[in-house]
């Protein structure tokens, strides 16, 4: 079995003695008690800043209201817009031994449907929150989710009651909070973080970014995702150097507020989905850049979907006259099963490149493309991840046999570490599935089963895609990011990183569907006819498929996660329920793809009838 150790690794910043979270910002309030840890950046402007002293004293007075309502052990939902008040109330609830529940705070109008099976999944007895969002939202959320016996608390409201506060007897293995999922393969679970965990996670990021007290940290990632919390919130406090925060909001709005704020603040550690890298190259003017200096960003880490090596060169060449290097680039894996990273190389190292040929990893095969190959059709780049870190340990593994796969086979992605949660939140049958699996023929274990696809090559590890995802159409397999790639660069109108490929099962056979956004600029003169044509052409002739269905649907309305992936799963059920936002729709059936759910409502219900004639 292939695994990825390093033999020698740098010391770490966090004393041994600290095994929770709480030693460890009590430690830096106590020997650090005006070191500013956090600013709060708001388009483009330093609203706000926390230093360590600052940040125990409103941890402690929150944790004190908490412990007055008797909350030890229960769950807590927070939900704030990103800022320093969310800060303070997610070491409030660590103060209090109160698991947190971070969450999206509500807005008018938005669907709740995610949020109310997190409310419902965690049993959460107390809500933090500000109080604008108190007074804007509260009767509209009571009226939408069920949260009638729930106390609601307006942490910056609180009167400083910091002394009244009492230490609570907490241990490495302690909850610290739940990390719900972002729903993209199902619907979001709670996963079960713990204070050891945290802090084993945090030593793996300090050694794979090889951060020091001199580092700079910006993020613009929200805080109640994990990258955006254990990255941006937890690391700088690990390894004790600041960082500078900012809405993603603001990023989205301006993508040039982030990369001004690197220059402005001179950071060296910063980064995000692939997408954000497209979209600085596509919304930043050359005027912009001509005001930037990027040479401090010595490690733009990327990471949560899939890495493309065209992105990284197109960035890099486009920033390069504002000082950023190509080798900053920082490809990751990484998931809140195991609290944040898996695997990463060495900070120092240029990005690793593969090209592989497509029609072999549609056998699960791994073939390496050699110059004399031309047919650019059947070529696939794939970026390196790095290796696992400290007692991280990978295997690749066939789903079916669970055992190792042999080299250049592609299989699943299995992990042991102590960075690996406890589980999921009140589903001990998927914790069993996923947290305890088991090799079959030596019993090694127990490993996380991550569900995703890749391989070992040089003592790297590659993914390839999502086990879940995986399209099946006649034996073969075909991956729905790259599916998804041609279609959106098969015309102008449609938008980048913006599609879904999903397959149906049609009449006993499984049948190809893409739904995509189209650019909100091109709706007013969108040529349906040539669009659909583009797709069909360009997927036969990349993929060897047939389209069945084509669903052009509006900007934004593509069910992605809080970090941008794709929610397949979810876009396949709105396509089969015609919940989709539709411009137009094509399908090789002459009735369109409607007929299609026509069909699909009349096997919905034979199936009722015969269900409830069964009972």
């Amino acid at each position: 079995m292939t695994t990825g150790f390093l033999g020698a690794t740098a010391s770490v910043s966090a004393n041994a003695n600290q095994s929770t979270l709480v030693d460890l910002l009590t430690c830096r309030s106590q020997q650090q008690a005006d070191q500013v840890g956090y600013r709060f950046l708001s388009a483009g402007t330093e609203l706000n800043h926390l230093t360590y002293g600052e940040l125990d004293r409103q941890a402690r007075s929150i944790a004190a209201q908490l412990q007055a309502l008797n909350t030890a052990g229960e769950r807590a939902l927070l939900l704030y817009p990103p800022g320093l008040d969310f800060i303070a109330a997610f070491f409030g609830c660590l103060y209090a031994k109160v698991v947190a529940v971070p969450a999206y705070p509500p807005r008018r109008n938005q669907n709740l449907s995610r949020l109310q099976a997190i409310v419902t999944d965690a049993q959460a007895k107390v809500i933090l929150s500000n109080s604008t969002i108190q007074t804007n939202i509260q009767s509209d959320v009571n009226q939408t989710l069920d949260i009638s016996a729930m106390h609601w608390l307006a942490t910056d409201e609180l009167a400083s009651d910091a002394n009244s506060w009492q230490p609570p007897q907490l241990s490495a293995d302690d909850l610290a909070f739940l990390q719900y999922t972002s729903g993209s393969t199902g619907a979001p679970k709670g996963v079960m973080i713990t204070h050891g965990n945290l802090l084993h996670n945090s030593a793996v990021i300090q050694q794979c970014f090889a951060h020091t007290a001199n580092s700079q940290g910006l993020i613009w990632l929200p805080p109640y995702h994990d990258m955006g919390l254990i990255g941006g919130v937890l690391q700088p406090l690990y390894a004790n150097f600041p960082v500078a925060l900012m809405s993603p909001v603001d990023f989205l709005q301006k993508p040039f507020r982030w990369l001004q704020a690197i220059s402005h603040y001179r950071a060296t550690t910063s980064g995000g989905p692939n997408f954000a890298f497209d979209l600085c190259v596509q919304k930043i003017s050359p005027e912009q850049r001509a005001t930037l200096d990027l040479s401090s960003w010595d490690l733009a880490f990327t990471g949560a979907e899939p890495v493309r090596a065209e992105t990284l060169d197109t960035f890099a060449a486009t920033f390069a006259e504002c000082g950023f290097r190509r080798e900053a680039f920082y490809p990751c894996y990484g998931m809140a099963e195991s609290t944040l990273i898996i695997s990463g190389g060495l900070k120092t190292a240029q990005p690793t490149l593969r090209q592989v040929q497509s029609s072999a990893l549609e056998q699960n095969r791994v073939v390496e493309v050699t110059d004399a190959q031309t047919d650019e059709d059947d070529v696939r780049s794939i970026i390196g991840c790095g290796w696992g870190w400290l007692d991280q340990k990978i295997a690749i593994v066939d789903p079916n046999t669970k055992t190792v796969c042999p080299p250049g086979a592609i299989g699943e992605i299995w992990v042991s570490s102590s960075s690996v949660a406890k589980g999921y939140w009140n589903q001990p049958d998927q914790t069993e599935q996923l947290f305890h699996a088991h090799l079959a023929d030596t019993g090694e274990g127990p490993f996380l089963r991550t569900e995703d696809l890749g391989f070992w090559q040089d003592g790297e590890l590659f993914i390839t895609g999502r086990l879940k995802d995986i399209i099946i159409i006649r034996g073969q397999n075909h991956y729905p990011q790259d599916i998804e790639l041609t279609v959106a660069r098969s015309h102008p109108a449609l938008k980048l990183n913006s599609g879904a490929a999903f397959s149906v099962d049609f009449k006993g056979s499984e049948k190809l569907v893409v739904a995509q956004e189209v650019d909100r600029t091109h709706l007013s003169k969108l040529d349906v006819k040539t669009v659909v044509s583009n797709i069909r052409q360009a997927v036969s002739a990349q993929h060897g498929l047939e389209v069945y269905a084509v669903v052009l649907v509006k900007t934004g309305r593509i069910p992605k996660t809080s970090s941008g992936k794709i929610r397949r799963h979810a876009c396949k059920a709105a396509f089969l329920t015609g919940s989709l936002e539709m411009v137009d729709d094509w399908s090789e059936n002459p009735q369109g793809a409607s007929s299609f759910l026509n069909l699909q409502a009349d096997v919905d219900s034979l199936l009722q009838k015969l269900q409830a004639h069964k009972q």
